[in-house]
């Protein structure tokens, strides 16, 4: 175990929050998959806790991997990676399964396993445009050799996410503006970017509105927004039984497995877990919660900063930002702060690829800062030779 541990490397406080919400993620679940089991396994909740406990382990065996892989092998692959990207979410929009009204699933055929595109594309994209400004920085001011190639597919592969997850799409572009931006790609075109951005958003609102049905999911995120800014109850049940388990946990919670509202809230052990951790463990622990976040950003910014290459700076603040966000969604979804979006909560939330997506990104910020650590020790010897030197 000493020698297995000796191997681990990278940022330590992040490895700890990794665990913590591990923890928590196999707790909550086993907790909130109660009526899932009754519906399809004859009450057998066991069987739900072996399956997310072995995708939670596989993650963390994936994040191990991960972080053992130079940063360089992640900018070397970055373009195939988009490259392969795109067609998929191509052919999960034209023919992938659907799932809650949404294709955002695609199948493999062979050992009959779904698996969501958009987290593949999530990290492929940012992988793509942490490489093209890294490579692009003595040029980075330029609007045709550094922005049109950068903005691009950004703009395609968010056009390819957006009909069947919205919500995925925005979080998406916003995270390639933060990096474009911290890459100093010319500020004129970000708010170029940003106000043609919001016109079109505008405009889709007022098709919505007008004519639901005239784009697929249309109706849906009509009715999201219109029961979200009404506030009734009767149209608004699920967060109305959120609500229910966060006031009804109050500081301290009920204890582990007492949840009633598991029993109400639909996808409580998915969408509105963050709920049922409230509800059982209390206030405290949603706070803490929201700190083990904020710690994963911190870290991962302070990596980034410390980075002498630019790629895997650039790579450890699009992967943290972007998990940390939806985080931020899904439990501002929780308390009613937005509407429904189906966000997951990373690394919490039941899920396969999603968890594993999620892993594999942290496991790509380990990287960068274990090759901080081999950087500190060429320069720990050095120091220690002249101070030898001057002694003498």
């Amino acid at each position: 175990m000493k020698n297995f541990l000796k191997k681990i490397k990278g940022d330590k406080t992040i490895w700890a929050v990794v665990v913590l919400l591990s923890i928590l993620s196999i707790l909550a679940v086993y907790s909130s998959i109660v009526t899932l089991a009754y519906k399809y396994k004859a009450g057998d909740t066991e069987y739900y806790l072996l399956k997310h406990t072995t995708i939670i382990m596989f993650g963390l065996f994936l994040m191990y991997l991960a972080h053992k892989v130079r940063s360089g092998f992640y900018s070397r692959v970055a373009i195939i990676a988009l490259i392969v990207a795109i067609p998929m979410l191509l052919l999960t929009l034209l023919s992938g399964s659907n799932i809650n009204e949404a294709s955002r699933w695609l199948r493999i055929p062979v050992i009959d396993l779904t698996f969501q595109t958009s987290d593949f594309a999530k990290i492929a994209l940012i992988m793509y445009v942490a490489r093209t400004l890294a490579v692009k920085q003595d040029d980075i001011k330029n609007f045709k050799s550094a922005f049109l190639p950068i903005i691009v597919p950004v703009v395609m592969v968010c056009v390819l996410i957006m009909p069947a997850n919205f919500s995925t799409a925005a979080m998406l572009f916003t995270t390639c503006l933060v990096l474009m931006f911290i890459g100093r790609i010319n500020f004129k075109y970000i708010l170029s970017v940003i106000g043609v951005g919001i016109v079109a958003v505008c405009l889709l609102g007022v098709l919505i509105w007008n004519f639901p049905n005239a784009i697929h999911r249309g109706a849906t995120w009509k009715a999201r927004i219109e029961n979200f800014s009404n506030g009734k109850s009767e149209v608004n049940y699920q967060v109305e039984q959120a609500k229910i388990a966060i006031a009804t946990g109050g500081i301290i919670g009920k204890g582990p497995g007492k949840s009633t509202q598991r029993n109400f809230l639909p996808h409580p052990y998915s969408d509105f877990i963050y709920a049922i951790i409230i509800e059982e463990y209390g206030l405290w622990m949603g706070v803490f919660v929201i700190f083990l976040y904020l710690i994963l950003l911190y870290r991962a910014v302070r990596i980034a900063t410390r980075c002498q290459k630019i790629f895997p700076s650039l790579l450890a603040i699009g992967c943290s930002f972007i998990l940390v966000f939806q985080a931020m969604i899904n439990m501002s979804v929780a308390v009613n702060l937005v509407p429904v979006t189906g966000q997951p909560l990373p690394l919490v939330s039941m899920g396969g690829t999603s968890i594993w997506f999620t892993s594999f990104a942290i496991g790509m910020i380990l990287s960068a800062s274990r090759e901080l650590e081999k950087e500190k020790i060429p320069k720990q010897i050095n120091e220690e030779q002249e101070a030898v030197a001057a002694a003498v």
